[in-house]
């Protein structure tokens, strides 16, 4: 784990002591992780996330079916 000195501004020290509160945590560290961890989720490409990752190699891996003529099979023309 790495360790690192901050400054924070009084809002967000609070913000932070509020996040504290809700979620039982025990340190600041462990709501800035959570803060964190919710910003990558949200903002991480989803070819970025390991779970994704792991859907991308399932499909990759499953059979395929040729189609000659998509629009003719599925009644598109």
């Amino acid at each position: 784990m790495v360790q690192s000195l901050i400054e924070l501004s009084e809002d967000t020290n609070r913000v932070l002591n509020v996040i504290k509160a809700k979620h039982g945590l025990r340190t600041k560290s462990e709501a800035i992780e959570l803060v964190t961890q919710a910003y990558a989720e949200e903002l991480m490409e989803p070819e970025l996330r390991p779970a994704y990752a792991k859907k991308l190699e399932k499909i990759d891996g499953e059979r395929s079916v040729p189609v000659r003529n998509f629009g003719k099979r599925y009644g598109l023309r």
